[in-house]
Formats: structure tokens, C-alpha cells, sequence
């Protein structure tokens, strides 16, 4: 009996039933007139059998697309939950290090030093071009304004920067706070022997002890 006789009759794909009763291991002819099989093979059977493999491959195939978008739902929420912790470790973060106290003595009124955590200290620096002269020789710049806003400005940065130390040794406070200051006025010689003198470079290191403090 040829095999697409059988398909037609039972409304199966021919090339998939073939392939199937290949791979079922049941004998197959080839032949110009196309695929047969033994005539002593109940035609009927074979296509429930086939229909009854299909429909569990079918379910194999619905279970395994389900269980991988169960685990790409997953991975997703997952991805989620990490990045909500991350905002709101980095929230914590933002309000303990503006919540933190600072001093440049030794103690809070109204706290007492549960724990010393050792000496941090924290920098920044910031780059200044020289003043020049204008053509009836004055200086074309405030000087005086520029150099305080910058020293302001890097000394707000050391300041940040000492609080991230504390917050990284887990305190919740700073004393005995001081800031160190250093002037370079770099140069350097140009090939024709003279001197090129750099853009001037003021740099500030705040220094203190980390510590953790409770209310009395």
C-alpha cells in the first residue's frame, strides 16, 4: 500500500508520516511509484499511531517553549530585583552620606563614639590657566574671584569624598576634620630654550577620622 494512499485518506502530512515510519523502523519500499508498505500492516493503526506521536511531540515541544519563557520571565524579573535593590542601595547611599556629621573636633553634642574606624581622607584638584595681560596691560581676568570659587569648589569635592570613605567603613560620622593644601606652578623648557609655564594646578586633601555615633 503506498504511503501517500494513506495520507490522503487520513489527512496526514506525507512527507512527515513517511518520515515517521522511517524512524519508527517499520519497512518501507521505494519504488516509481512511490513509498509503500507491507501489505500485512494495518494502514488504520499506523495512522493513529501517528496521530497519537504527533500529538505528545507536539506537547513535548508546548512544555519545553513554556518552560523556556518561564525562564526568560525568570532571568527578567530577576534582572528587575537587582536593579531595584541597586537604586535603593544607591538610595540608602545618597541619604546616609547627606545625613552624615562632620567636625573638626572631637565629639557631637548629644552623641557618644560607639566605635573609631581609623584616619581616611579624601581629594580633588582642579586646573587654573594663568591670567594674561591685555593690550593696556591689565589683566583680563579676576584672578582673585576665579581662584576662590575653584578652591571652593575642590573643597566640596574632598568633602565628598572623605564622607564616601566613612560610608565605605560603614560610619556615620567624620571628626577631627582639617583640609591640606598644595600650589603647583608647573613649567617646562621649550625646544627653542626658553620656558612654557603651565596652567597653574591647586589641589586640597580632606583629612579626618571615620567614626560611628549614637545618640545618648
Amino acid at each position: 500500500m503506498k504511503v501517500i494512499e494513506i495520507a490522503r485518506k487520513h489527512r496526514l502530512d506525507p512527507d512527515d508520516f513517511e518520515k515517521w515510519l522511517k524512524n519508527s523502523g517499520i519497512q518501507v519500499k521505494f519504488g516509481f511509484t512511490g513509498t509503500t508498505i507491507d501489505d500485512s500492516l494495518n494502514p488504520d493503526d499506523l495512522a493513529e499511531k501517528f496521530r497519537r506521536n504527533l500529538a505528545e511531540e507536539n506537547e513535548r515541544r508546548a512544555q519545553a517553549l513554556e518552560s523556556r519563557e518561564k525562564e526568560i520571565e525568570a532571568a527578567k524579573q530577576a534582572a528587575r530585583d537587582e536593579e531595584l535593590a541597586a537604586a535603593r542601595a544607591a538610595n540608602e547611599k545618597r541619604q546616609a552620606i547627606a545625613s552624615m556629621l562632620i567636625t573638626s573636633g572631637f565629639n557631637f553634642d548629644g552623641y557618644t563614639i560607639a566605635k573609631y574606624s581609623g584616619y581616611i581622607s579624601g581629594d580633588s584638584a582642579i586646573s587654573m590657566d594663568r591670567p594674561t595681560h591685555g593690550w593696556l596691560g591689565g589683566v583680563n581676568k579676576d584672578v582673585g574671584g576665579d581662584l576662590l570659587a575653584g578652591l571652593s569648589q575642590i573643597r566640596r569635592k574632598a568633602l565628598e569624598e572623605l564622607k564616601e570613605a566613612a560610608y565605605a567603613l560603614g560610619c556615620n560620622a567624620v571628626i577631627g576634620v582639617d583640609f591640606d593644601y598644595l600650589t603647583l606652578d608647573p613649567e617646562t623648557a621649550t625646544n627653542s630654550g626658553g620656558t612654557l609655564y603651565l596652567p597653574f594646578l591647586f589641589a586640597v586633601t580632606a583629612n579626618g577620622n571615620a567614626v560611628i555615633i549614637e545618640k545618648k
